[in-house]
């Protein structure tokens, strides 16, 4: 599918249902527009009405929806990676420093087929615009762009909206800090493949600055807004304060946003005290870094302090709940980034609890694990849930007010949820539909999804990719036996494994302190 032939729209499209559900506003209220009916011109919403107004007046539209369904807003995966997941590639869920270094092992797939199979699974589950935080640019420089191009081609291909970013980084590739003693510890065999990637990876800050220039020239804000560039500083110990300094000001040139992980573990806690003399929070206050346009990744070490200080700074937080169990991180404390007034998203990360791109089922691993004992503790609302996975995450990713809610002169980016599907075999009336949705819906439910006002799924088969066909193609693929060189890297990657658990077992981590949720007695 062409840019060409996205470039134009077909007539108007009129799009109804039971319930029209706009979004969720500050006062945490549902906005349900009672005519339950939308009219979408040119890409965009262009009014409300009944069906029977809006069919009188435009009687060649297009119709997506029944009388018995619920229409909302595409929703928005705030932070994702890889299409085929990390154990799909043979690597079990270890602590997060203990995991990364396993990705070495990973077999070598196209970045089209890899993105598409995500893909797929983000649209079958209502998500219309993702968060693409690629793994950065590696080998020789005439190369780079190869992968973003076809990442960005399969979201263009299937119709979803994108923002790319790249983890830049430029120190600590291994290991948190003392790098070079740590690989000063590992037999030759091991060393030297290691300091061959690190060649091989780049880290001037010259370099990938003009790769960030490169990528914004080719995807920053397209003319039709379905791709974007964003910068994505990997982590605190990732690096340095002249690579920290450097996008910062990149963001403040091309006027974009920043997505960076931070504090996801106790072990990056740690390293910020003994890197910055304090909080990894206060370092980027300090940096100049914190504010509207960027986003952490994580957040669920965050003190207090921190807490105060990312509200006070308008800085956006990305929850990613499933990561934060599979890698047995920690629980973030979203319901007091949300009493402290953070606009926060939610991402998938690298995989949901059922190892898939299921945005459904993380709004509901959200909203659980938000819950603790007590009758006087109040728990985040399904509304609040609902409004992460839309407009919040709308705000974090760069397309901001185009899209996550139902507005006149917003992107239509409208999904339609089976309204019989949801209730069957039965549900009271009385029940909100917003509950409903995030407590119940799940992907067979999803009828339709538009983007840009383009069906992209219809009748719950997708309109411009063949699904089964990615699905051999991948298949095939990957039946081959592995080639030398995977077998290899993945041979370093066990190897490495009792290594890299000795340098953290030395680390002078401090006792366990209490966290902001206690589960039972023995916490």
């Amino acid at each position: 599918m062409s840019s060409q032939e996205r470039a134009d729209h077909a007539g108007p499209v009129i799009v109804r249902g039971r319930h029209v559900l706009c979004g969720i506003d500050g006062d945490d209220r549902a906005e349900l527009h009672a005519g339950g009916a939308l009219l979408v011109t040119g890409g965009r919403i262009a009014g409300f009405g009944s069906f029977e107004q809006l069919s009188t007046a435009h009687p060649a539209a297009q119709v997506f929806g029944s009388a018995g369904d619920i229409v909302m807003p595409g929703l928005v995966n705030a932070h994702h990676h890889t299409g085929l997941t990390p154990l799909q590639h043979g690597t079990p869920f270890l602590p997060l420093e203990l995991w990364l270094p396993r990705f070495i092992g990973w077999r070598t797939v196209d970045p089209y087929l890899d993105t598409l199979y995500s893909a797929i699974e983000m649209v079958e589950s209502g998500v219309t615009a993702v968060q693409h935080i690629h793994g950065g640019p590696t080998g020789p420089r005439e190369g780079w762009l190869a992968a973003p191009d076809a990442i960005m081609r399969a979201y263009r291909d299937i119709g979803m909206r994108a923002s790319y970013s790249f983890m830049w980084r430029d120190r600590n590739r291994f290991v948190y800090g003392a790098q070079e003693a740590f690989l000063g510890s590992l037999p030759p065999e091991l060393r030297a493949p290691l300091e061959g990637m690190i060649s091989t990876t780049p880290s001037a800050v010259g370099e990938l600055a003009a790769h960030f220039e490169a990528l914004h020239d080719r995807f920053g804000m397209a003319e039709d807004g379905l791709s974007c560039v964003q910068l994505a500083p990997a982590n605190l110990q990732w690096c340095t304060l002249e690579s920290l300094v450097a996008q910062r000001k990149l963001a403040e040139r091309y006027d974009v946003g920043l997505h960076m992980h931070l504090l996801e573990t106790s072990y990056q806690r740690h390293f910020a005290a003994m890197d910055t003399g304090g909080s990894a929070v206060r370092h980027l206050s300090d940096l100049g870094l914190l504010g509207p346009k960027m986003t952490i990744g994580h957040g669920i070490w965050c003190t207090e302090a921190d807490i105060d200080l990312l509200a006070s700074t308008g800085t956006c937080v990305c929850h990613n709940a499933s990561s934060g169990l599979r890698l047995r991180s920690g629980v973030a404390p979203v319901k007091e980034f949300q009493q402290a007034g953070i606009t926060v998203a939610l991402g998938i990360d690298q995989a949901g609890i059922n190892d898939d791109r299921d945005m459904l089922q993380e709004m509901r691993v959200a909203w659980n694990l938000q819950r603790s004992p007590g009758h006087d503790f109040e728990p985040l609302s399904e509304r609040q849930i609902f409004r992460m996975a839309t407009e919040n995450g709308a705000a974090t990713t760069g397309f901001g007010a185009l899209i996550g809610r139902l507005e006149v002169g917003r992107a239509a980016d409208i999904v339609i949820v089976d309204g019989a599907l949801l209730s069957r075999p039965y549900l009271d009336g009385d029940t909100d539909i917003v509950s409903a949705l995030v407590q119940r819906a799940k992907c067979g439910m999803i009828r339709d999804v538009l983007i840009d006002g383009r069906a992209v799924l219809r009748d719950g088969k997708l309109a411009s990719i063949d699904k089964e066909a990615v699905l051999a193609e991948l298949e095939t693929a990957l039946q081959r036996p592995p080639t030398e060189a995977e077998q290899a890297r993945r041979a370093l990657a066990t190897a490495l494994h009792p290594y890299l658990q000795a340098f953290y077992r030395d680390w002078p981590m401090p006792a366990p302190e209490t966290g902001f949720r206690s589960f039972n007695a023995r916490y």
